[in-house]
């Protein structure tokens, strides 16, 4: 491995299959490569000192101004669609659980 392949082949090769990929040789290289600049990239970023720069934006401060609008309903339990109701407006069904089509062939 090179400085520039941080990331070893078979690493790729195990990431595209947990993903479902089939990468072709040169898509494997390619992808080293770019997984490698990604890690050089973020390694850089890690360098910089950022201990007195403030956050520019937190997600607290967001659903605060959302909740002061009434965006969001109390969480609170309440009672489930009915599942006949449900299951009688899908397509495809068991009574119990929604048929689907097979999207994935492994």
């Amino acid at each position: 491995m090179t400085v520039k392949e941080r990331v070893a082949g078979e690493e790729v090769r195990r990431v595209a299959d947990l993903a479902h990929l089939q990468l072709t040789p040169q898509e494997e290289q390619a992808m080293q490569r770019d997984l490698s600049s990604i890690l050089d990239y973020v390694g850089q970023l890690n360098e910089l000192d950022t201990a007195n720069i403030p956050p520019m934006a937190q997600v607290a401060e967001v659903l605060q101004a959302s909740a002061a609008q009434d965006a969001l309903r109390a969480d609170q339990p309440r009672p489930s669609l009915e599942r006949d109701r449900v299951m009688k407006s899908a397509p495809d069904s068991d009574g119990v659980f929604f048929k689907v089509p097979k999207v994935i062939e492994r």
